[in-house]
């Protein structure tokens, strides 16, 4: 039995850089759950983040603090209000 439960939620894309070894594991893991690979991250860190006494805590004593280098999100493409054309090309 894998030992995440992997729950799909609301998610923003970020860009991060891994170990190859662990990129092949996450590919392995979401193979074996049938989940994705951001799922099996998102909810690797969950449970990590969950389990760490002393992270807990450093995050209840420091609720203000700002990262020096906060993960790089990507930021989704304005919209221009419009919807594309259905129409056939002329």
């Amino acid at each position: 039995m894998p030992l995440l439960e992997i729950v799909a939620s609301k998610k923003i894309t970020a860009t991060v850089t891994l170990e190859e070894s662990t990129a092949k594991q996450v590919d392995q893991y979401a193979a074996m759950t049938k989940a994705s690979a951001d799922d099996v991250i998102d909810s690797a860190l969950a449970y990590v983040f969950g389990k760490d006494t002393e992270f807990k805590k450093w995050c209840t004593d420091n609720p203000t603090f700002k990262a020096s280098f906060p993960l790089r999100l990507k930021r989704p493409a304005p919209s221009t209000g419009t919807k594309p054309s259905t129409s056939p090309a002329r």
